[in-house]
């Protein structure tokens, strides 16, 4: 009987050292070795394989993985790279044990971000061809008109393309919803630019099924119920989450 064997990305990515993606750079880089050797892209562990990333033992075992919901407040900076960011979310939620966000949300702007020691989960919650929901409260700099909804809905020219159509609900009069099922850089804040609107405030209370419920700040748990709905949600995805 062949034994069990894993891909090196997915045996990186399932230990919660990286995504599949920085995994495959790290091969790349000649930064992996398995039972001392630099392996070549796409080689596969086995059982009793010793794994090293930059010489540090790299060990995937079956302890449960975290998953988190953070309210990040405007000045947290979303990157795990803690020697160049001193505002990094890593040092401010001083988690204790290794965690990393999943996707980003800028500097300026505040709410949900997910962040997990599960790599494998990353790369499917953001591909872009999953079409996943995020939401968001913004306030602009003036009265909100009718034809801003329409045509913020019906997509925007940023970026060298064409924002997708979008849900688009106005709250007040400074202030709208926005359903996304994309993420381009500084998506929403570009597209008011293009209308000469300029957002005073960003707030992201979605991603998926998972809501905002913690204070600015602090950070929860995902319920047993909030996996559940997520892990159907990603079925159509190589991996569930388990």
């Amino acid at each position: 009987m062949e034994p069990m064997t894993t891909r090196l990305n997915k045996y990186l990515s399932e230990a919660g050292h990286c995504s599949r993606r920085a995994a495959d750079k790290l091969i790349d880089e000649g930064r992996v070795t398995i039972n001392g050797i630099v392996p070549e892209m796409g080689t596969k562990v086995i059982p009793g394989d010793e794994v090293k990333v930059d010489g540090k033992t790299i060990l995937n075992d079956a302890k449960k993985r975290i998953y988190i919901a953070f309210n990040k407040p405007v000045g947290v900076v979303c990157t795990t790279d803690r020697g160049v960011e001193k505002d990094n979310i890593i040092d401010y939620i001083n988690y204790p044990s290794r965690i990393f966000p999943i996707g980003r949300l800028d500097k300026d702007s505040e709410g949900l971000i997910l962040l997990t020691d599960d790599g494998d989960i990353v790369n499917k919650i953001l591909r872009a061809s999953n079409n996943h929901e995020k939401e968001y409260i913004v306030t602009v700099d003036k009265p909100i008109s009718q034809t801003f909804v329409q045509r913020m809905s019906s997509g925007i020219p940023i970026l060298d393309t064409i924002t997708k159509q979008c849900e688009v609900q106005k709250l007040s009069t400074f202030e709208f919803k926005i359903i996304l099922t994309q993420g381009l850089n500084r998506q929403i804040r570009r597209m008011c630019e293009y209308l000469n609107y300029e957002v005073q405030s960003l707030k992201r209370t979605r991603i998926m099924n998972i809501h905002l419920k913690s204070e600015l700040g602090s950070h929860r748990d995902l319920t047993a119920l909030e996996l559940s709905t997520l892990n159907k949600t990603l079925k159509d995805s190589k991996k569930s989450i388990e």
